[in-house]
């Protein structure tokens, strides 16, 4: 089961105790996936053209907790009244007097994520985004996220305006606010072994980098204490910097610190890198 898959299942076993709760969710489900119809004995029906199982099976469930009405028979004219007058047109954004509480927007974010929203795997990337055929509904969409505080952008894709997010801080709390807190636990750790994995490889790197570094400047300075050696002689070098050349080439994959501990009387890091660069000077000079 996909991720995706995952929070879906989590979310459509999530009922709100209230019954506004309920109709905003349901409002999502019908406005996203429902419609209203009459079959061929005239008979009225409330039903969701969607292959997604989870968003029809929730669908149901709270056409029944909302008004009673059972998924295998027709309603009475009464009950598809009662329906419109709350839940209105289907080709309109959903009323904001239905989503004008915080727990209504969190109910109504849980049904249109059942209904249009997907996720990516988060162990590849971090991408969330509803899609929506109609531009309306897809702003209403994005400022109810907005209203929470999480960075929510919109883009055309073919005939589609898609709601969507791509920093994985913003899709853990948009999972905190339609409390699917089992789904934002998992996302939590593979963001954390993701971000360890990510600082390891960092820090490898960086003293990889760093020990190529070091070997390529002490082959240079072995190179040009051998030029020295041969083409002007230690003898010819003041004491400080003979001892340093001598040094040098006994320990040729010592580091600076240790390089320094080898002279009389010991020297730091950066009197070795000093006479280390009047060595490098003078084979330069040497070469010219």
């Amino acid at each position: 089961m996909s991720f995706s898959s995952k929070v879906k299942e989590e979310l459509a076993k999530h009922y709100s105790a209230a019954r506004h709760c309920q109709l905003a969710e349901l409002a999502a489900i019908m406005n996203f996936c429902g419609q209203y119809g009459i079959d061929k004995e005239g008979n009225y029906i409330v039903g969701f053209q969607t292959e997604n199982e989870v968003a029809r099976r929730k669908g149901f469930t709270l056409l029944k907790k909302t008004y009673n009405i059972d998924t295998d028979v027709a309603i009475s004219e009464e009950q598809m009244r009662a329906v419109f007058q709350k839940i209105g047109n289907l080709e309109e954004p959903v009323s904001n007097l239905l989503i004008k509480n915080s727990c209504c927007q969190r109910a109504f974010l849980r049904g249109a994520f059942l209904c249009i929203g997907s996720m990516s795997d988060p162990q590849k990337s971090y991408h969330l985004e509803f899609v929506c055929t109609d531009e309306n509904k897809a702003r209403q969409l994005q400022s109810v996220i907005q209203g929470f505080e999480i960075d929510a952008k919109i883009v055309l894709r073919k005939k589609y305006y898609v709601v969507y997010l791509k920093e994985g801080s913003g899709i853990v709390d948009l999972l905190n606010v339609c409390e699917a807190h089992v789904a934002l636990m998992e996302l939590e750790n593979l963001r954390i072994l993701k971000e360890m994995r990510n600082s390891i490889n960092r820090r490898v790197n960086c003293e990889a980098a760093n020990i190529t570094k070091t070997v390529n400047a002490a082959t240079r300075q072995i190179e040009d204490i051998e030029y020295i050696r041969d083409y002007y002689g230690f003898q010819n070098l003041p004491e400080n910097l003979r001892q340093m050349a001598e040094v040098r080439l006994e320990n040729p994959d010592a580091p600076l610190k240790e390089l320094g501990e080898h002279l009389s009387p010991p020297v730091g890091k950066s009197g070795v890198n000093h006479r280390l660069r009047k060595l490098s000077e003078l084979a330069d000079r040497i070469r010219t």
